[in-house]
């Protein structure tokens, strides 16, 4: 006990500490928001199955614009950052539940979405400041598990009190607002760490990264994106329109699945670190591709919450992987800039997608978006099997680890190889402020 508690005194333990309170609260008012919201666009709103994947491209448009927002604000520090993003967020949940119809709730959709994008980017980059490259699977899992407990508890929350009608909509979404500031507050005063130690002075950002060789984490994120915008907007909206489910019973599934995922997440982590991104990355799409098609597929309610759990499951394992890969090959100034160009091009295909998935519900039923989801998952899988993070590391990398310029790691052989089957070479292609590309 003692020795735990002096360990909280320290830089790494105070960090630690803020940051899984930040996520915890965020989580539980990201989660209660989650899963309360198809059924206030369907019974309170009355949105159409097609608006919903409308309103789901107008949210992600912030996701999209991620990388001016991260430009923008490059000279602040990655904790006051997340701060602010945690306080704009609280702002558009609370007047989330003030809406009456599908353009009163767009723009608390889009305030909520830049502060929720934000934190997606940020809360990563902190997270793997925090422990060494090999350890960075094992930290960002227990992170993640501190997001799925707050979650769990907004599950149960959610669960009675919409059972027993102890809080409206506008009460519940209040509530997710107020839990967004917690968070806030949390994590503003976190500590200045790289590899989990303190540095004298804040790491510098570019402004703008778009490197070709971060090309294939780019890859990853954009499929990814397709994939998952697809499920996010019609995933619950199946489950409530389809199968009439209602708030408790969404409830009682997201309860289960945050549970899973509370437990699994450090494991997967460790899981990601010990056999890497290439083998667990190429698992996880077969798994979403056998998920995906059930979930379109199925006429039984059961073997579609199943598939939902499934799904849901294996999800986490995606960001992190992409995540761990990227630091892999990135250099580490790179890290932050590369993560919200990352979202921002996941979220380019999740303003598309949604759109035009939406558009073809109105002709088609709901199974041919989710055959389509199977589809990214298919490429996505093809993608993995490209992944060589040791033979793929950047120039500027490189450098930092002291490798004579124009020389690849020898990595069973596939340097050689990997440079005639296209992986990056040692040229500088980044595109910063200020610099044009290099030729």
């Amino acid at each position: 006990m003692e020795r735990a508690t002096s360990w909280v005194r320290t830089p790494l333990g105070r960090g630690f500490l803020m940051a899984v309170v930040a996520t915890a609260a965020t989580g539980f008012a990201m989660s209660a928001q989650q899963n309360i919201v198809a059924n206030y666009f369907e019974h309170e709103l009355g949105l159409a199955g097609s608006q919903f994947g409308y309103i789901t491209a107008i949210r992600e448009i912030p996701g999209f614009l991620l990388i001016f927002f991260a430009a923008l604000f490059h000279r602040l520090s990655l904790p006051k950052l997340t701060s602010g993003a945690l306080v704009i967020l609280a702002i558009g949940y609370g007047f989330f539940g003030f809406s009456n119809s599908f353009w009163t709730v767009v723009p608390w959709v889009i305030l909520s979405s830049m502060g929720y994008h934000t934190f997606l980017q940020t809360y990563q980059a902190l997270s793997m400041s925090m422990t060494t490259e090999g350890r960075t699977g094992w930290m960002l899992g227990r992170i993640n598990a501190a997001y799925s407990g707050g979650s769990l508890v907004a599950m149960g929350v959610v669960l009675i009190v919409f059972q027993f009608n102890l809080l409206s909509y506008r009460s519940t979404f209040a509530l997710c607002g107020l839990l967004a500031l917690v968070g806030a507050i949390a994590i503003f005063g976190f500590p200045n760490l790289h590899n989990g130690e303190v540095q004298a002075k804040m790491a510098e950002r570019d402004r703008i990264v778009l490197r070709k060789e971060y090309r294939y984490y780019y890859y990853l994120s954009l499929l990814d994106g397709g994939r998952q915008q697809i499920f996010f907007s019609f995933g619950l909206w199946v489950l409530v329109h389809q199968f009439g489910l209602n708030v408790p019973v969404i409830s009682a599934i997201l309860l289960v699945v945050t549970a899973i995922n509370m437990f699994i997440g450090p494991k997967i982590g460790k899981l990601i670190d010990q056999h890497g991104e290439r083998q667990m990355l190429g698992l996880v799409n077969v798994g979403y591709v056998i998920a995906l098609v059930g979930y379109g597929i199925s006429s039984n309610v059961y073997a579609a919450i199943g598939c939902y759990i499934i799904y849901s499951m294996i999800l986490p394992v995606s960001g992190i992987g992409s995540a761990t890969y990227l630091r892999k090959v990135a250099a580490a100034k790179d890290v932050a800039p590369s993560l919200a160009m990352g979202l921002s091009m996941q979220h380019a295909a999740a303003i598309i997608v949604p759109i035009a998935t939406g558009f073809v519900l109105n002709y088609v039923g709901y199974q041919v978006p989710f055959l389509v989801a199977s589809g990214f998952s298919c490429l996505t899988f093809l993608v993995t099997r490209r992944l060589y993070p040791e033979a793929q590391k950047s120039a500027l990398r490189l450098q930092e680890e002291g490798v004579p310029p124009g020389s690849l790691p020898i990595t069973n052989g596939l340097a050689a190889k990997e440079s005639d089957s296209g992986a990056p070479s040692s040229v500088d292609t980044g595109i910063s402020a200020g610099e044009a590309p290099a030729r």
